[in-house]
C-alpha cells in the first residue's frame, strides 16, 4: 500500500483526535465535573443530562473512534478499519435521523421541554438539587429572563407572588420579592430559542463541517480497507 493511501485516513484520524478536541473535551468535561457538578442539568427527568456529562461522553467517543482510526491505518489492520467504518456510519446515520425527527416532531418536543422544565421547577433550590438550582440562575441572569414561559411560573413553586433573585433586573438579596416591575419577564425558554436562531447560520455551518470530515472518514477508511484487501488477496 502506498504511503499517500496510509496517510490520508490517519491524518483524518489525527483530525477527530485532536483537531476536533477529544482530548480538550473531555478535559473539560471532567473539569466541569469536579468543580461545578452538574450545573448545568435543567431537567427534571434527565438529570444526567448536563453539560460536564454531555461533554465527557462526546470527548470520550471522539477520543475511541479517533484511535481506532490511527491505528488501522498504521498496522493497516482490516478489522480495525471496517470497525472505525461502521462507527463512523452508524454515528452520521443517527445525526441524520435526529436532525429529521427534530424537524418532524418540532412541536412535540417544544412541548415536551417547556412541560418537563417547568417540572423541574419544583425542585429549585430543594436539597440534593444544588445543579439544576444554579442551572436556572445562570440561564435566567445570562438571558434576563423568568420561568420557562412566563415569570408567574414562578408563583406556583412558592404559592406566592414571588420570583427568585436571579429574575430582578438589579441583583440584591430578596429581590424577588419586590414588585413586579423590578422583575425580568421575558420567558427563558423563547429567549433561549432566538439565541440559537441568531445563531443558526454558525450552527450549520458547524454541523456542515462535521458532516464533511464524517464523510471523508468514511471515503479514507473504506479505501484504505479494500486495498489491504487487495494486498492480502495477491500475496495469498
Amino acid at each position: 500500500m502506498s504511503h499517500g493511501t496510509k496517510v490520508l485516513p490517519f491524518l483524518f484520524s489525527d483530525l477527530m483526535l485532536r483537531r476536533l478536541g477529544g482530548c480538550g473535551i473531555l478535559g473539560v468535561g471532567v473539569w466541569l465535573s469536579v468543580t461545578q457538578g452538574n450545573f448545568a442539568t435543567l431537567s427534571s427527568s434527565l438529570p444526567s443530562l448536563s453539560a460536564a456529562n454531555l461533554l465527557i461522553a462526546v470527548g470520550t467517543i471522539i477520543m475511541v473512534i479517533g484511535c481506532l482510526g490511527c491505528v488501522g491505518a498504521v498496522k493497516e489492520s482490516r478489522p480495525l478499519l471496517l470497525t472505525f467504518f461502521i462507527l463512523l456510519l452508524i454515528i452520521f446515520f443517527l445525526e441524520i435521523l435526529s436532525i429529521m425527527l427534530f424537524f418532524i416532531y418540532q412541536d412535540e418536543i417544544d412541548h415536551y421541554a417547556q412541560r418537563d422544565l417547568k417540572k423541574g421547577l419544583q425542585l429549585f433550590g430543594t436539597e440534593g438539587n444544588v445543579g439544576l438550582t444554579n442551572a436556572w440562575m445562570i440561564v435566567q441572569t445570562d438571558f434576563r429572563c423568568c420561568g420557562v414561559t412566563n415569570h408567574t411560573d414562578w408563583f406556583e413553586v412558592y404559592n406566592a407572588t414571588r420570583v427568585p433573585d436571579s429574575c430582578c433586573l438589579e441583583y440584591s438579596d430578596n429581590c424577588g420579592l419586590d414588585n413586579p416591575g423590578t422583575w425580568w419577564t421575558a420567558p427563558c425558554y423563547e429567549r433561549v430559542k432566538d439565541w440559537l436562531n441568531d445563531n443558526l447560520v454558525a450552527l450549520w455551518i458547524f454541523a456542515l463541517c462535521t458532516a464533511l470530515t464524517q464523510i471523508l472518514g468514511l471515503v479514507f477508511s473504506m479505501t484504505m480497507f479494500c486495498q489491504a484487501v487487495k494486498v492480502e488477496t495477491f500475496y495469498a
